[in-house]
C-alpha cells in the first residue's frame, strides 16, 4: 500500500505558473492527494527581477493572499480530507532576511531556495516599496551574479564555468542553510544539474561538494525536497541525484515531496514514483506540513 499523495511545492500565475489556485486544487483533488501546498516565488527586489517576471509582486501580495483564501473554501467543499496550505518559495540571496520577514509573514511554510549566485544589489524593503514593479535596475546582472537556471541567459555560466557555478551555489545554499530565516524545507537542492546535459555537466569534484551540502544540512537541521521536477526537464535523475540523495539518508536529513508544478497538470506528477526512489535510497518516512502549521512524519 502506497503512502498518501502530497505536493509541498506548487505555482500559480500570480509568480511564474499558468494555473490559478482554484485549477490547483481540483487537479490536487482529482489526483487524492492529502495535503497541498502553494508556494509561489516571493517578491523580489527590483535589482534582481526588475521586470517582476518570476514573483509575486509587491503590488499583488493582498490579491494574492485573498485568492488562496477563496481557493480554501473550495478546497474545503470538494476535498475535505486535504490540507490546503499557503506557503511561498523564498529565493535565498545576500541580505534577503528582512525581505522575506516582511514578505513572506502570513506564509505557514516557506521552501528554502537558490537560483541567484552573486551579489544582488539593493535588496533593501525601502528600495523595493520604492521602486515596486518598474524596472528599477539594469536588465541584465553585473559580472559574477545572475540566475542559474534561467535558460534565457546563461552568461553566468559562460562567466563562471560549470565548476565556478557549482561552487558558487553550493556557497550560497549552505549560506541559506545557514540563515535565520527558517525555511521549512530546501527545495530542488541541486538545480545546477538543470544544465547537466546542456554543455555544462557537473564538476568532476561533484562528490565533495555533496559531501558539503549533506554535512551543513544536518549541521542547521534542515529538511530537503525530493523534486519530480528535474524529469519534466528531461533530466535522467530527481533532484536531488541519487548520490546526493543517498548522502542526506545517511545524514538523517528528512525529507519533503515535491513536484514543483507550474501548471495544474503536473501536480503530484511523479510523486508516488518518488516515494519509491526515497524507500530505494534508504528513506522510511518523509516529512509532511499541516494546516496548522506543525509537521509530522508519514512512513513511506
Amino acid at each position: 500500500m502506497r503512502a498518501p499523495l502530497i505536493d509541498c511545492h506548487t505555482h500559480t500565475f500570480y509568480s511564474d505558473g499558468e494555473s490559478s489556485f482554484e485549477e490547483n486544487v481540483r487537479a490536487a483533488a482529482a489526483a487524492g492527494c492529502r495535503v497541498l501546498v502553494s508556494t509561489d516565488h516571493l517578491t523580489l527586489p527590483a535589482s534582481m527581477d526588475p521586470r517582476c517576471e518570476c514573483q509575486v509582486p509587491l503590488r499583488d501580495l493582498a490579491a494574492h493572499k485573498a485568492a488562496f483564501d477563496a481557493a480554501s473554501e473550495l478546497a474545503a467543499e470538494i476535498a475535505p480530507d486535504m490540507d490546503f496550505i499557503f506557503g511561498f518559495e523564498c529565493d535565498w540571496y545576500p541580505g534577503c532576511e528582512a525581505n522575506v520577514a516582511a514578505w513572506a509573514c502570513a506564509a505557514q511554510v516557506k521552501l528554502g531556495s537558490v537560483h541567484w549566485v552573486g551579489p544582488a544589489g539593493d535588496v533593501s524593503v525601502a528600495a523595493r516599496e520604492a521602486g515596486c514593479d518598474c524596472i528599477a535596475a539594469a536588465d541584465t546582472p553585473g559580472m559574477g551574479a545572475g540566475w542559474i537556471d534561467y535558460s534565457e541567459d546563461t552568461h553566468i555560466w559562460k562567466e563562471l564555468g560549470a565548476a565556478g557555478v557549482w561552487r558558487a551555489y553550493v556557497d550560497a545554499w549552505c549560506a541559506a542553510c545557514e540563515s535565520p530565516i527558517g525555511f521549512d524545507s530546501m527545495a530542488h537542492p541541486d538545480l545546477p544539474m538543470r544544465f547537466s546535459q546542456d554543455g555544462w555537466p557537473a564538476p568532476s569534484g561533484i562528490k565533495k561538494l555533496w559531501d558539503e551540502m549533506a554535512e551543513c544540512a544536518h549541521d542547521t537541521g534542515r529538511r530537503v525536497e525530493l523534486s519530480t521536477a528535474s524529469l519534466r526537464k528531461g533530466l535522467s535523475d530527481y533532484y536531488p541525484a541519487a548520490g546526493l540523495l543517498e548522502r542526506f539518508c545517511k545524514a538523517g536529513i528528512p525529507i519533503t515531496l515535491g513536484s514543483d508544478a507550474h501548471m495544474a497538470t503536473d501536480i503530484c506528477w511523479g510523486v508516488a514514483e518518488a516515494q519509491r526512489h526515497a524507500y530505494e535510497a534508504g528513506y522510511r518516512s518523509f516529512d509532511v506540513p499541516r494546516a496548522d502549521g506543525s509537521w509530522e512524519s508519514w512512513r513511506l
